[in-house]
């Protein structure tokens, strides 16, 4: 989806909700294990490890554009800006880039 920017009247591009980006299956181990530990069903602790899972598979492309344009919004400068998400970046977790078959066989072997 593209809305137009009231002041410049660029395109931009809203990103879909993290929820809709991913279809992740829950690991039954971690399932298992939620419902040992906790009073939650395990329907629930499916739905739990799944939330958390799609929250995660943000790829670190779309959440810089998605912060930069969420700073942007309140009038933060670039510079500040940058330095934010370098911060951001250090202690958030995003998904892994897809790596091809040939990408994979360079990181086993070199």
């Amino acid at each position: 989806m593209r809305e137009s920017c009231p002041i410049s009247g660029r395109k931009l591009r809203t990103p879909a909700p993290i929820l809709d980006r991913v279809l992740v299956p829950a690991d039954q181990s971690l399932v298992d294990h939620l419902v040992a530990t906790t009073e939650l069903t395990a329907t629930e602790a499916v739905r739990v490890v799944e939330d958390v899972l799609a929250f995660h598979a943000e790829p670190v492309e779309a959440y810089v554009r998605r912060r930069h344009a969420e700073l942007k919004t309140y009038g933060t400068r670039n510079p500040e800006i940058f330095a934010r998400l370098a911060q951001e970046l250090a202690h958030q977790v995003v998904a892994a880039p897809v790596l091809s078959e040939r990408q994979l066989r360079r990181i086993v072997y070199g």
